[in-house]
């Protein structure tokens, strides 16, 4: 992450979860494939794709389900649609990609020509624990802005019963510039469809950033150790496009939790703030009369440092492929009481992630967990942590950053 084109961001918009229903799925593939524009074949091979995927986790897979999706860019949108199963797995994923094998009888060429009608497929299973898979699909023409993956990816899902999800996570990039409006609907975690803005819903407005941009007399700039965190108190972007990356927990689940979580969406993705202690306070202000929230902000610069803001039950973490080094956030609902706010700069190691989670997922994960899926995009690495940590019993989250390689 060196300037701002070579930092890619997606904003994403859940859409649905499909849990043994094929039939369904297909028809919300090709309802979406029409609605964003992609064109009549381009949402046929949506479809067929979708078909494969969706099969395959009836035939094979012990609780499995399929979530697809809108993604946009500045220049265009398109859809993505993440396979996510608890097993049995496949134990040669080369070989599965292959025309003509197969386990069960058939042709066995639905995951050669997945990878070939998507614009970007990636695949990661281990046998006995289940296969997480990614697949996109652009118009055609395909846009130079679709090439590469996106530097941060997140997953949503609502408890069961519900369809709207008090989680939501964001991203934007930071140049010191005045962010543009946001497309409507580019959140991780909208409204369901027909449902009123929290806008209009709450009845408020965004607020201005806070204005404090200028280091304390005495603040340190020495950069942070790896793995050990250092208290800054004012601290100040550096040079370069920065990333910011955000993850809210509404507080409790249902529609009005999803309020409290989108106003955050919005309040972040519109401020102007460039530090994390300056997104948590005008997230804070923009939550009065919500719900409240967890709230946890990021920001990670070019040369690897990153700072870190959060209150309340935002976990938090660094890991590469032999370690795990938890974030420190504070007691506090945003929206309705916090104590004095600090900023802890650390450095992300290379080939690092970043990953920011609800409580909607236990914490009894470790590094050796995701050390398989470093190389990923990070919102396959996103779902494959929800498979492994997500409850249940919550709304569920999680975000992943990824360092410059």
């Amino acid at each position: 992450m060196t300037d701002t084109e070579a930092v890619r961001l997606l904003d994403c918009e859940d859409v649905a979860w499909f849990r043994d229903q094929p039939e369904a799925a297909r028809g919300a593939a090709a309802a979406l494939g029409r609605r964003i524009g992609l064109g009549e074949q381009r949402s046929s091979q949506l479809v067929l794709a979708v078909a494969e995927l969706a099969g395959n986790i009836a035939k094979h897979a012990v609780d499995g389900s399929l979530l697809l999706r809108v993604v946009r860019n500045e220049a265009v949108a398109g859809v993505e649609v993440l396979a996510v199963d608890g097993g049995p797995g496949i134990a040669d994923v080369p070989a599965a990609l292959k025309d003509g094998m197969s386990t069960t009888g058939t042709l066995g060429i639905g995951l050669g020509a997945v990878g070939r009608l998507a614009d970007s497929f990636h695949i990661h299973s281990q046998p006995g624990l289940g296969t997480v898979q990614l697949a996109r699909f652009w118009p055609r023409p395909t846009h130079p802005s679709t090439a590469g993956e996106p530097a941060v990816g997140g997953i949503t899902r609502p408890i069961g019963g519900e369809q709207v999800c008090g989680d939501a996570w964001a991203a934007r990039k930071d140049t010191g510039e005045q962010p543009p409006a946001p497309h409507p609907g580019n959140a991780a975690a909208p409204p369901a469809s027909g449902a009123t803005s929290w806008s209009a819903l709450t009845g408020t407005r965004p607020l201005p950033p806070h204005p404090r941009t200028a280091p304390a007399p005495g603040s340190s700039a020495r950069p942070a150790r790896p793995g050990r965190p250092t208290a800054v108190r004012a601290a100040v972007a550096g040079p370069g496009t920065g990333v910011l990356v955000m993850s809210c927990d509404g507080l409790g689940h249902g529609p009005m939790a999803a309020v409290a979580a989108q106003a955050a969406v919005h309040a972040f993705r519109t401020g102007t703030a460039r530090t994390p202690e300056q997104a948590v306070e005008h997230i804070h202000r923009a939550l009065r009369g919500t719900r409240g929230a967890a709230v946890a902000v990021a920001r990670l610069e070019p040369d690897g440092r990153l700072l870190f803001c959060g209150v309340g039950n935002i976990t938090a973490a660094l890991v590469t492929r032999t370690s795990r080094s938890t974030l420190l956030s504070h007691p506090g609902i945003a929206g309705h009481q916090m104590h004095q706010l600090h900023t802890y700069e650390h450095h992300v190691p290379r080939h690092g992630i970043l990953v920011m989670h609800s409580d909607g997922l236990s914490e009894r994960w470790t590094h050796s967990d995701l050390a398989g899926l470093l190389h990923h995009p990070p919102a396959l690495i996103a779902a494959a942590l929800m498979r492994q940590a997500g409850t249940r019993r919550d709304d569920a989250s999680a975000v992943i950053a990824q360092a410059a390689r």
